[in-house]
């Protein structure tokens, strides 16, 4: 578990970062992008910076870009705003989260599709055998169900005691 600095300091270059993609690069290849999470090392040495981009893989690749280029404005202001000794390196990732989720919700919605055909299917159908086709214990016809059970017990030849039957 990373520092509560590390964690703060993680949470500052986020806000850094956002920032400066929405107000100072002015590339065109730069599409609609949303920082995700920033993850710093415990030394303070490198920040990954995770992203998403609304559009397609032709926008992913036109922001990678554009982001790759304008990597080095980006540190630059880091390093002046956070007022570190050593300011991190930043990489940026591609955030694979919200493609995990949707294809998620895909196998979902086809599990769903399946269990209302298989509901539509059983609408209406029998049992191919018995309803219950497990076997129960029946009292037997043959035995008398007054008789109790201490006529069931023997003498014992010692003590004359009667002991239930094995």
């Amino acid at each position: 578990m990373p520092s509560p600095r590390v964690l703060k300091l993680a949470d500052q270059i986020k806000e850094i970062v956002a920032a400066m993609i929405e107000r100072r690069i002015k590339d065109p290849r730069l599409g609609f992008v949303t920082v995700t999470d920033v993850r710093l090392t415990g030394d303070k040495q490198d920040a990954s910076v995770f992203y998403t981009v609304l559009g397609g893989d032709a926008d992913y690749a036109a922001t990678a870009a554009a982001l790759q280029s304008a990597t080095g404005l980006i540190r630059s202001q880091v390093g002046k705003q956070l007022g570190l000794r050593f300011t991190p390196t930043l990489v940026f990732i591609p955030d694979v989260v919200p493609e995990s989720a949707r294809q998620l919700d895909e196998a979902l919605a086809a599990a769903r599709e399946v269990d209302a055909r298989v509901a539509q299917a059983a609408v209406g159908a029998t049992y191919a055998g018995d309803a219950d086709p497990y076997k129960h214990d029946e009292p037997d016809e043959d035995v008398d169900p007054d008789a109790d059970a201490t006529s069931a017990a023997e003498p014992d030849d010692a003590d004359g005691a009667e002991r239930p039957a094995r």
